[in-house]
């Protein structure tokens, strides 16, 4: 199993989308590795964020390269002490923002790196909300630009606290040290990049291509439900194919093909979402499959691949119902 990152906490799945009857699916599954849950974070204020001291970036000074960072000399700072090494041009990082980025982590007094996600060469994906990482990371990284590499330390009142992490043989008393690259940041305005695919099936629901983060349109036919599922590109992006066993950040809005009543959409919670694949209906976990990252995809699911004769309570969807979905693919997790 890929071990995932020491800093994150597994994400809820959206309660429309869940798969009915997996009482054996765990969460936990998506991490091999001690993280930080909301429960354990730390109510302290807010830090004062300062310039030093920091240890030098010895070797893999680029942005993207794996850093090597020197042992802290001296004493470090008691709050979070932040510097821009690289300064970035790209779109400006808020609180409660996704983010994508590479990163490494060690401790200030003996330089022993805890984790980094350079060898795993999968950026980690991870919302800056209280609750879902670290404090520091939040403050640092806040204001921040995409393109932007940033070295940071944590006193421990704004990393793992007293109790530490024993996992990653992180003590309650370790200053910790970052360095981070921000690739991307993700949050309820985000849409789909890439190119419009045809859409000339007029059996089809027509999904609009607009990516001004508003909820696109679906125009549902007055015409019979197809009986197998549909997966088309309405924009096709040009990131890696989504497999089977991802979880993924995106943005949706369902309808039903009987009436096009909207059921469920992030864009009416402005709010994104994120799940595993192998926790969601089948007809979501099998059209998203061997999709690219960036695109907007059609789904229409028979009622044999969705929620058949059993639908979740109170979500506006009648048993046997075919269900049509509009999914923005923004990143794997």
């Amino acid at each position: 199993m890929r071990r995932r990152s020491l800093l994150i906490a597994v994400p809820a799945g959206m309660a429309t989308l869940a798969a009915c009857g997996d009482e054996d699916s765990d969460s936990s599954k998506a991490s091999d590795s001690a993280s930080p849950s909301a429960s354990q974070t730390s109510a302290a204020p807010a830090p004062k964020i300062v310039d030093g001291p920091l240890p030098a970036i010895t070797a893999g000074t680029k942005f993207g390269e794996k850093p090597t960072v020197a042992k802290g000399s001296g004493d470090p700072s008691d709050q979070v002490a932040v510097k821009t090494v690289v300064a970035g041009g790209g779109q400006t990082v808020a609180e409660n923002d996704y983010i994508q980025a590479n990163y490494l982590g060690q401790i200030w007094d003996t330089a022993k790196v805890f984790d980094n996600s350079y060898d795993r060469k999968t950026p980690l994906v991870i919302q800056l909300a209280q609750g879902s990482i670290i404090d520091s990371w939040r403050y640092a990284l806040a204001g921040k630009k995409v393109g932007s590499r940033v070295l940071m330390s944590t006193a421990p009142t704004w990393g793992y606290g007293k109790e530490g992490n024993s996992s990653a043989g992180i003590k309650g008393t370790d200053t910790l040290v970052f360095v981070v690259d921000i690739e991307g940041t993700f949050n309820a305005k985000s849409s789909a990049k890439g190119k419009n695919a045809a859409q000339d099936d007029t059996a089809l629901p027509k999904v609009s291509t607009n990516t001004d983060g508003k909820a696109p349109t679906i125009d549902v036919p007055k015409a019979d439900a197809p009986t197998k599922l549909v997966a088309d590109y309405v924009i096709e992006g040009d990131g890696d194919e989504v497999k089977a066993e991802n979880t993924v950040l995106v943005q949706y809005k369902g309808v039903l093909w009987d009436s096009g009543k909207e059921f469920d959409s992030t864009y009416s919670r402005k709010a994104l979402t994120s799940f595993s694949l192998q926790q969601v209906v089948k007809g979501w976990a099998q059209g998203l499959t061997g999709k690219k990252v960036g695109s907007r995809v059609l789904i229409v699911i028979p009622p044999a691949l969705g929620y058949g004769d059993n639908p979740p309570a109170g979500s506006g969807i009648s048993k046997d119902s075919t269900l049509v979905f509009t999914v923005d693919i923004l990143a794997k997790m």
